[in-house]
């Protein structure tokens, strides 16, 4: 589907319905929420990559990455 064909009204009606539980964390409190997300998704989907719920999976995988990236500082070891 091109950019040009996308149907924004489909598209809000179902961006509705995810909105809540699909975001870019803010806070300590939504990251939690994305990490348990993404665990029920792994429990849902494990490695089949043909799952309807896989690229779901991927994409809360990179905001929770994004997440820590900003806000986690990384372990150093001496």
């Amino acid at each position: 589907m091109s950019m040009q064909n996308l149907d924004v009204s489909k598209t809000t009606n179902a961006w509705s319905s995810l909105a809540g539980t699909v975001f870019v964390p803010h806070s300590e409190e939504e990251y939690r929420r994305l990490v348990a997300l993404l665990d029920n998704l792994i429990d849902e989907v494990g490695e089949d990559e043909a799952h309807p719920l896989a690229s779901l999976m991927e994409i809360v995988g990179v905001l929770i990455q994004n997440y820590e990236d900003q806000n986690v500082p990384e372990l150093t070891t001496n």
